[in-house]
């Protein structure tokens, strides 16, 4: 099951810029290691799901996993072969904003070697740069 809001405000909203770096949500808070951002994009909830995958199946029932981000920007896509000036097109897959400093995963319940090794199989899902963070490293 993905990740979509239940309900929004606006259904198609203007896209915000991703310049900037993130001060809300940029250290490890519930878990002990996570996956911290080190530059900006637009995750979709196909690429969260697919990164979430890979933590879970490393973790084996053993550790926790928090996902820190939720996709809740909807981007609208065109349908083929439609004219120019037929307004704006169909919401077609729901985004989170990332900017860099972002922490997107957190784990709990593994050895730093383990949960190093999974964090980067997952950040190789993503479609940005991502680094392994342990609880009260300050980068």
């Amino acid at each position: 099951m993905l990740l979509t809001p239940k309900r929004w405000k606006y259904r198609k909203p203007i896209i915000r810029s991703i310049t900037g770096k993130a001060y809300r949500g940029s250290t490890v808070a519930f878990g002990d290691y996570g996956l911290k951002a080190t530059t900006s994009a637009y995750v979709t909830n196909k690429q969260i799901e697919a990164a979430r995958k890979v933590i879970v199946r490393s973790i084996k029932k053993v550790g926790k996993v928090w996902i820190r981000i939720f996709p809740d920007v909807p981007f609208t896509r065109k349908g083929l072969e439609m004219p120019m000036g037929t307004g704006k097109g169909d919401v077609d897959i729901y985004t989170a904003l990332v900017k860099k400093g972002r922490v997107l995963f957190e784990i709990n319940g593994l050895s730093r070697e383990l949960a190093q090794e999974t964090m980067i199989k997952a950040a190789k899902k993503l479609p940005l740069k991502a680094r392994f963070v342990a609880r009260g490293e300050i980068k």
